[in-house]
């Protein structure tokens, strides 16, 4: 209901001339909106996570709507320099991608040089090392595609329990019950991806095809040197996707991130986004050791000239973000509406 009752008000916003007062106003140019998406599908991944993955042609009808809005799209950090010199032109918008799915390469990185956007990837690279199926991913999406059946969790995790998976609560259930395993047997990745082939073998799913797909997948090495060398600009995510509480542990995800991404694409990362969008007042100090230039949280907004610069707002455009509140969001209106708390929480591991 409150949606709705969102997407009324910025109709009318919109037929009243409000969206076009806002986009033409100094407020807006004084400010930068930073879009943030994580996967465009190559199957039926938005089908399985529509917060984490989005639909080829949904995601062209975003930067059909940036060019209709005629949006500055900047690459990031001249976005970001530009936010603190005052000197943003008008409509700025940076576009970021979070993670590394093998889907950037694949799906969405070829619609974005059709629209000739600069663009960020934040690339987290433990599993672009080891190029196997992202864990959780991969087995929140088994049970997803397996959701007809009933999965004994005797036989995988011990607890003597059957459970009908056509419920998503239940498969949430399961998922949790198998983190509890993986975390009490100290799993490695190895072991886990060894667990995530039983898990499906369990339910007669091909888990090796969906390994040669690559839908659970990041970037592999030689596929991030590809777009380094056509100018994508890779900026640091940690290394397992992880934002320890641990100063040293901390900094050792970002150094080992950023290791990694100067040995893979010879690029020199400054700019940091918190995974899942968590992040602790203690890092600002930590980040700043590390003469790390900006932070990008999950938390929805445009940024200005105040906005701290390792706590920048940025909107995560999902599947269930209608036209309508898009619009709102590019002309800055939007950010005037109420709106529930942020709890944006994505994990991988």
């Amino acid at each position: 209901m409150l949606k709705r009752i969102k997407q009324i008000t910025l109709n009318v916003l919109k037929n009243g001339g409000i969206f076009q007062l806002a986009l033409n106003s100094q407020w807006r140019q004084d400010r930068l909106l930073i879009l943030a998406y994580h996967g465009i599908s190559i199957e039926d991944e938005h089908e399985y996570d529509s917060d984490l993955f989005m639909s080829p042609d949904l995601f062209r009808s975003r930067l059909d709507l940036l060019k209709a809005y005629n949006c500055n799209v900047l690459p990031l950090n001249e976005a970001i320099t530009r936010l603190y010199k005052g000197d943003l032109p008008h409509n700025s918008v940076a576009l970021t991608f979070d993670d590394g799915y093998y889907n950037f390469y694949k799906q969405a990185y070829p619609i974005i040089k059709e629209y000739g956007f600069p663009t960020t990837l934040y690339l987290t690279t433990f599993y672009s090392i080891y190029n196997r199926p992202v864990f959780d991913c991969a087995c929140q999406y088994i049970l997803w595609k397996s959701r007809e059946q009933t999965l004994d969790l005797s036989g995988l995790t011990g607890t003597k329990l059957k459970i009908d998976l056509i419920q998503a609560a239940s498969r949430s259930f399961v998922f949790r019950n198998i983190k509890d395993f993986c975390s009490r047997e100290n799993l490695n990745a190895v072991e886990m991806d060894k667990f995530a082939a039983h898990l499906a073998a369990q339910l007669d799913f091909d888990y090796e095809d969906l390994a040669s797909r690559r839908l659970m997948n990041y970037l592999n090495p030689d596929e991030i040197r590809v777009l380094a060398s056509d100018n994508l600009d890779i900026q640091i995510h940690t290394h397992r996707h992880q934002s320890p509480l641990d100063q040293h542990q901390f900094k050792n995800e970002i150094l080992e991130n950023v290791i990694h991404i100067q040995d893979i694409s010879s690029i020199q990362p400054t700019h940091f986004c918190y995974p899942g969008g968590i992040y602790d007042m203690a890092f600002l100090d930590w980040l700043a050791d590390l003469d790390i230039v900006s932070a990008t949280t999950c938390e929805p907004g445009l940024a200005s000239r105040n906005s701290k610069r390792l706590l920048l707002p940025r909107l995560v455009d999902v599947t269930a973000l209608a036209p309508i509140e898009f619009e709102g969001w590019l002309t800055g209106v939007s950010s005037a509406i109420p709106r529930r708390k942020f709890t944006y929480n994505r994990g991988v591991n």
